[in-house]
């Protein structure tokens, strides 16, 4: 299951779990639509592709709790 990290790690923009515009490799690093943009869509971290994170349904985030963990170093 998705970690569905918070935050971008590039820039620490809020990324809600049931919101589009998040970004992932295979590895779960997590980018906002524009860092991703501007990463032409490769990980600084490990040069894997940024892919489309799903979105999780509000309903199923109770049972199924994103990451409360923010990954943005500043």
């Amino acid at each position: 299951m998705l970690e569905m990290r918070p935050d971008c790690e590039r820039c620490g923009t809020d990324l809600p779990a049931e919101a589009p515009g998040a970004f992932i490799c295979s590895f779960e690093c997590t980018f906002c639509a524009d860092c991703s943009d501007a990463l032409d869509d490769l990980c600084p971290n490990c040069g894997g592709e940024l892919m489309d994170r799903p979105t999780r349904a509000a309903k199923l985030q109770e049972k199924f709790p994103p990451s409360t963990e923010r990954k943005f170093k500043g």
